[in-house]
Parts: C-alpha cells; structure tokens; sequence
C-alpha cells in the first residue's frame, strides 16, 4: 500500500521520512526517554528497523487507520463505561459467570487509554527509559481487588472462535506479547494484577445472507494467562540496542528490510 504524506487540512505536503529531533534517542543520553509498547513489539520484531527508527530517526511507512475496528472499540468503551460508573457487572460477565467483575473505576482512566498523549507509565529500573502503553480497559475483581487487563479485539473470520485457536494462531503472538507488556506496566506503577487477563474478540458474521444496513458481531471472552517474566530482559536488550553504535542485523522474515535490501540493489545495479 502507498501512503502519501498529509497535514491536519487534508493537504498533501513533502514526506521527509525524518522524525524530529526530540523522537530520537542519542546514545548514552541521560535525558528520559519514553518508549511506548508497539516500539517494543518493533524491537522483538526486528532489531534493525526499531534502530532506524527510534536512533538514526527514519520513519517507516504509515497505514491508514480501520475505523471500523476503532469504531467497534469505541462502543464497547461506551458500554463498559456505563457500568463503570454504576459499578455493576456487564452483560458479558453474567454470560461467562464472572459476576464478581466490574469495570474497574479510576480517574486516570481516559489518561490511560489515550496512547498517543498518555498511557499507562512507569520507569524501568534506574534507567531514563520510560515504558508507556494505551490500554482498552481495566476490571476488577470485587473478590481480591485484582486488576485484570482487557483488550478488544475486531475481526471477520469465518472460522468460529475458540481459546485455544486464538491463542495458538501465529498471527495473535503479538496480542499476547501486548497483554503481557500492559500487565508488566500496572505492576511497575504498583497495582496487583490478576494472572488471567481477557481478550475481547468481536467477529462479523460473514455467512450473513446480505448486509441490509446492518453487520452483526459474535463476542466472545477468551481468557489469557499472561507472563511478564520476560519483559525485563528484553528492555535491557533493547536499551543496549540503543546505544550501540552499529546498526543490528535485520530479522530474516522482515519484509520491510527486504524491500529496502531489493531497492538497494536496483539502484546499485544501475550504477
């Protein structure tokens, strides 16, 4: 897909392909540094472009943003924000007899959705990187205390959708990476959380015999027994990445860096 690059009036403007000056991180600063949680999904996915982007300051391609998962997302916040503030179960509870559940009520909760102003915050260690996350939504169990992390997720699969299936598909291992990095967060900033976290997964139902105006959702709560005990590691490993001075190897499977390696080439060969 082609992006090209527009201002806040919709108007084409000159893609530079440089972040600016305060988005990129000089090694060995003292300075803080906040790096948010799909930065460290690019590290883990490939070492090369996360040094590109956040140390040499090139900026990757952009996608245009699906609204209808940002749209199912919003209702389901409108939803769980009513019962938010009545602090009573969600239909969804009493279906899957979780009925000591509420959605969990803090004034900081709008801050810690907004991912691009805010997020869930907490500095890592004695370091100056600050790790930071937007969140879907937050429960709690009446019964501990506990805090448990949600995350809605939007599809449209044919296929019916069950834990194990969910879980085990390749393609969601950055989902559980994200639901281990948001628990690992809460944890830093203090709050005891549960050790099953819940994806929400709304699919549309493609046997439909039309659309008539109308596309309706299944909802299904797939529980996630997450595993912070890795992240630890891989921060260190990404601030010595940083740092370094060489530019890491590219991952094998990255398709960006083959694209880059294949235009290299062509201009190379011209030559």
């Amino acid at each position: 897909m082609i992006n090209l690059k527009r201002n806040n009036k919709l108007e084409l403007v000159e893609a530079k392909g440089i972040r600016k000056e305060s988005s990129i991180y000089k090694s060995h600063q003292k300075e803080d540094f906040k790096l948010s949680r799909s930065k460290f999904e690019d590290f883990l996915k490939c070492q090369r472009c996360f040094y590109l982007d956040r140390v040499k300051g090139l900026i990757s391609p952009g996608m245009p943003s699906w609204t209808l998962n940002e749209t199912t997302d919003l209702l389901l916040k409108k939803e769980f924000d009513q019962c938010r503030e009545d602090q009573v179960a969600h239909r969804l509870f009493s279906r899957n007899g979780l009925d000591h559940l509420v959605p969990f009520k803090h004034q900081q909760m709008d801050n810690w959705r907004d991912s691009l102003r805010h997020g869930l915050m907490a500095r890592f260690e004695d370091t100056n990187i600050i790790l930071s996350g937007g969140i879907d939504d937050i429960w709690q169990d009446t019964n501990t205390e506990e805090l448990i992390v949600v995350d809605y997720k939007s599809q449209a699969s044919s296929y019916e959708v069950t834990t194990e299936s969910y879980l085990n598909s390749g393609w969601h291992d950055g989902y559980k990476n994200q639901m281990d990095f948001y628990n690992y967060l809460l944890n830093l900033m203090g709050f005891k959380t549960a050790d099953i976290s819940y994806f929400l997964v709304v699919n549309a139902n493609r046997a439909a015999d039309g659309f008539h105006g109308v596309m309706k959702f299944s909802e299904t709560l797939i529980p996630y027994k997450h595993d912070t005990s890795w992240i630890p590691e891989k921060v260190n490993e990404m601030i010595k990445c940083m740092n370094h001075n060489e530019v890491p190897k590219n991952h094998p499977s990255c398709e960006n860096c083959a694209y880059s390696k294949q235009i290299f080439n062509l201009v190379k060969n011209k030559q």
